[in-house]
């Protein structure tokens, strides 16, 4: 599914120009997507949920089709979160389904906190667990268990180099090698869709991202989060070897009651590997019956 002619827009509250596309049919999903810093273009249609859903998928300020702001401080995830509300507004939705996508799952936690009464429901896609502090201690285990794959060499060998501190003139070559690691398989599918990433990132929006993200308060995030009245899902990947499985749990906890789904051979784009088992799980909460914990 792809919309004709040019993407549609909004004016953030900084008179920043906005860019989203609308993918489907039905109640509207506003889609967040992470990278951080990547256009909203790789989310597709969700492995078939845009049959079920509009889905929104936003570019946030600086990627895709969306404007560089004047303030490159508005960059910062937290404040990637007002632009949701201006979208909301624009859509002209009292309330809203949010979806959000590993580093996107942060600005879809930071507005869920700022503005509880204007989201009818969560779902976070694994989510990167940096708001939780969590140090993403599996991620060795669940890379080794791909070991027996072909690939396995080069992308290990590529991986320990980036632990090991190589300069940043070499990362864009190493993180590369190690996209396997992103993917519950490593097919003619999930390469083409790895090799997308590279024309659809912003150095720019990943920089600004996190930056001062000292003077964001997270324990007030957390604080709010921690009584969000609101359905949540979180789902994972269990060969995530970018957050991680403990990552799903770890974020889940810090809502009153949320629902987990981590899909068995899904990585850490679980609609690209496992996309029935993916919207079925999406689908199935949506509607008001979501997989228990």
């Amino acid at each position: 599914m792809s919309p004709a002619g040019p993407s549609p827009s909004f004016l953030a509250g900084d008179g920043t120009r906005l860019a989203y596309t609308e993918v489907g049919s039905g109640p509207r999903l506003i889609c967040l997507p992470g990278g951080p810093g990547r256009a909203s273009a790789y989310l597709e249609d969700l492995g078939g949920l845009g049959g079920e859903r509009t889905l929104v998928l936003l570019d946030t300020r600086a990627t895709g089709h969306s404007e560089v702001p004047a303030d490159p401080g508005t960059l910062r995830f937290d404040r990637l979160a007002f632009d949701v509300e201006a979208l909301r507004i624009h859509l002209g939705e009292d309330s809203v389904d949010l979806l959000g996508h590993s580093a996107g799952c942060l600005v879809a936690q930071a507005y869920a906190a700022a503005h509880p009464d204007r989201v009818r429901s969560l779902v976070l896609v694994t989510p990167s667990p940096r708001l939780q502090g969590l140090p993403r201690g599996d991620l060795d285990a669940i890379r080794a268990a791909r070991s027996g794959e072909p690939w396995y060499a080069d992308a290990a060998e590529a991986q320990a180099a980036l632990d090991a501190g190589a300069p940043p003139a070499q990362w864009q070559p190493l993180v590369r090698a190690t996209r396997p690691f992103f993917y519950g398989r490593w097919d003619d599918r999930t390469q083409e869709h790895a090799s997308t990433a590279d024309r659809q990132s912003s150095k720019r929006a990943e920089l600004g991202f996190g930056a001062g993200i000292e003077d964001v308060d997270l324990a007030g995030i957390l604080a709010c989060l921690s009584s969000l009245p609101v359905p949540v899902l979180v789902v994972g990947g269990e060969r995530d070897a970018l957050t991680g499985v403990e990552s799903v749990h770890a974020v889940a906890a810090s809502f009153p009651s949320a629902c987990t789904s981590v899909l068995p051979r899904a990585g850490h784009f679980p609609w690209v590997d496992e996309p029935d088992a993916f919207r079925a799980a999406v689908s199935s909460f949506l509607s008001g019956a979501g997989p228990r914990a």
